[in-house]
C-alpha cells in the first residue's frame, strides 16, 4: 500500500478498518471520538453561560454545594 498514490478517501478508509482490525469496533469509535472537532464558539458560550464570574466566585459555589449552605 502506498499511501502517497492513495486519494485522501482511500487513506481515510485504510485508517477505519486499521483501526477496527487492531482496537476492535468500541475502542475504534472511542478512539475517533477523542478527534471531533464540535461546533460552536466555545468563548463566546462561556461568556454567556458565566459571565464575569471569577475562579474564587466558582469555587465558592462549588464549595456551597458540597455542604449544602
Amino acid at each position: 500500500m502506498n499511501a502517497r498514490k492513495m486519494t485522501l478517501n482511500q487513506i481515510y478508509e485504510a485508517g477505519l478498518e486499521a483501526l477496527n482490525r487492531e482496537l476492535g469496533p468500541v475502542g475504534m469509535v472511542r478512539f475517533l471520538q477523542q478527534f471531533e472537532t464540535g461546533r460552536g464558539d466555545y468563548s463566546r458560550e462561556r461568556r454567556r453561560l458565566l459571565g464575569k464570574t471569577t475562579v474564587k466566585a466558582l469555587a465558592r459555589k462549588i464549595q456551597k454545594r458540597r455542604t449544602g449552605a
